[in-house]
């Protein structure tokens, strides 16, 4: 018999919720950690849309990076999806920055191997931030398209400050603000999901190049990862990506 506890024990070997930052909410957000599972989903957020995708599959978690309540909750509103978990008895298992930090398996350890890098550790100075190397130097623009195609986006924003890059930096989703501990680690690239304006800037100053891939895909490259580990730990679990989700952005 599997417990939901023996879903957060698995976390615990893999991304301790003690590394999680400060503001974080991580762990057990819903439900009873000892609740017998035999499906679970898995989605990078969870939203009524994914939480009714669980109900029609017939799970009984649901396990997600971005926390389903971060906030202390005011009101409970009909249809939202922490409504909808307790009314359906879904439990949720939400790992944020705990698995953007573990150096054991990660988001940004996913999203580094899915680009490419190598030798990645985590920086001693960033907060969030990993650093790697290219097998190979390759033209910046070259290096875009890859982690275009490597990550599956539409369209994704770049910049050129240097024309070829080897050592790269990643920080997943809004990690623009780490482009100055990037810079110091002597990355001739920060990937990330979010940047703000005056982070081009600074980068632009710095001679470091920008990959904003977009948050939801700088993120989402650690399910499958996730799924197959999960698979392999509990092989009478059914582990389900979930395919109603995504963040809808579209390019023009």
């Amino acid at each position: 018999m599997t417990t939901v506890k023996d879903i957060l024990d698995f976390f615990e070997e893999l991304a301790p919720v003690d590394l999680a930052m400060d503001f974080d909410n991580c762990g057990l957000l819903a439900g009873n950690k000892y609740r017998e599972i035999s499906r679970v989903l898995l989605s990078l957020d969870i939203t009524p849309e994914v939480v009714l995708e669980a109900v029609e599959n017939g799970c009984e978690l649901i396990i997600s990076h971005h926390p389903v309540i971060f906030q202390p909750l005011k009101r409970l509103d009909e249809g939202s999806a922490p409504y909808l978990l307790a009314k359906h008895g879904i439990a949720a298992v939400c790992m944020h920055t705990n698995l953007d930090l573990s150096e054991s398996f990660g988001v940004n350890l996913c999203l580094a191997e899915a680009i490419g890098a190598k030798n990645v550790r985590k920086s001693a100075i960033g907060e969030c931030l990993f650093t790697g190397e290219l097998e190979h130097e390759l033209p910046a623009e070259v290096f875009a398209a890859m982690v275009k195609k490597a990550l599956g986006c539409e369209g994704l924003r770049y910049t050129c400050a240097k024309p070829a890059v080897k050592t790269v930096a990643v920080s997943s989703g809004s990690g623009g603000g780490e482009i100055f501990a990037a810079a110091a680690e002597g990355a001739d690239v920060l990937v990330t999901g979010e940047i703000k304006h005056h982070e081009i800037n600074a980068a632009n100053e710095l001679g470091v190049n920008i990959i904003d891939a977009g948050h939801f895909k700088s993120e989402d490259v650690v399910i499958l990862p996730l799924k197959k580990r999960l698979s392999e730990c509990f092989p009478a679990i059914i582990f389900t990506k979930s395919k109603n989700y995504s963040d809808k952005v579209k390019y023009l």
